[in-house]
């Protein structure tokens, strides 16, 4: 009888133990849980931000400087007034070349203005940036808006005016200064600027543009 007295407690100390046992280990899977959770968590935070860096929303990532803002600001109207004097070339040129050269311009300059504008936008900087001194570096075309190779009100007014061949001479000649100027403008760029995207366009702005002022320069020697 004795040893059975003394053999009884042993299963509810085994049961005790047991039930200590579960629950420790409840709490330890519990607090791995938590880590778990707040791991996830750290981890959606990180690749929510990485995403968004990623996400492409900003059409000209990474630094910039003032040079790169300067340039879309003093690039936009410039090209804005290169896509309006090829506007003109459909109804008054005469040479077939002066047509289809003026179509190119088109096509080639009103998506960059809009690349442009989206840069702007993203680096919070406004479209006009007002007066620029330093990137007017001389074209050898009117110029009264501070701005290389930019076209005044009565160069634009007399090329409204003209036809044929007359028109074909005049916007050779205005489209070749105003060429130059995006040139010199785009070289600052190329030197001073430090945003890869707007490098890119200066890039294809100076190739692009000085392949287009040799072609007008052949047509007008033979106009």
């Amino acid at each position: 009888m004795t040893a059975i007295k003394r053999s009884t407690p042993r299963p509810r100390a085994r049961r005790i133990a047991l039930v200590s046992t579960v629950a420790i280990a409840g709490l330890v899977l519990a607090a791995c849980g938590n880590d778990d959770d707040m791991s996830s968590m750290d981890h959606g935070s990180k690749s929510s931000a990485s995403a968004s860096a990623t996400s492409g929303e900003n059409p000209a990532p990474g630094t910039f400087n003032d040079t790169d803002v300067k340039f879309a600001q003093m690039m936009i109207p410039h090209h804005e007034q290169a896509v309006e004097m090829s506007k003109l070339a459909d109804e008054r040129a005469e040479d077939a070349k002066i047509k289809t050269l003026a179509g190119d311009i088109e096509q080639a300059q009103d998506p960059e203005i809009k690349k442009m504008r989206s840069w702007l936008k993203a680096w919070g900087k406004p479209e006009s940036g007002g007066s620029m001194p330093g990137m007017n570096h001389g074209s050898g075309g009117s110029d009264n808006s501070g701005m290389a190779g930019m076209m005044s009100d009565k160069d634009m007014k007399e090329l409204k005016a003209a036809n044929g061949t007359d028109f074909d001479k005049m916007f050779a000649q205005m489209m070749i200064g105003h060429h130059n100027g995006a040139i010199d403008m785009a070289k600052d760029e190329q030197k001073n600027g430090k945003n890869a995207t707007a490098k890119k366009l200066a890039d294809a702005v100076v190739k692009n543009q000085t392949v287009e002022v040799k072609e007008l320069q052949g047509i007008l020697d033979k106009l």
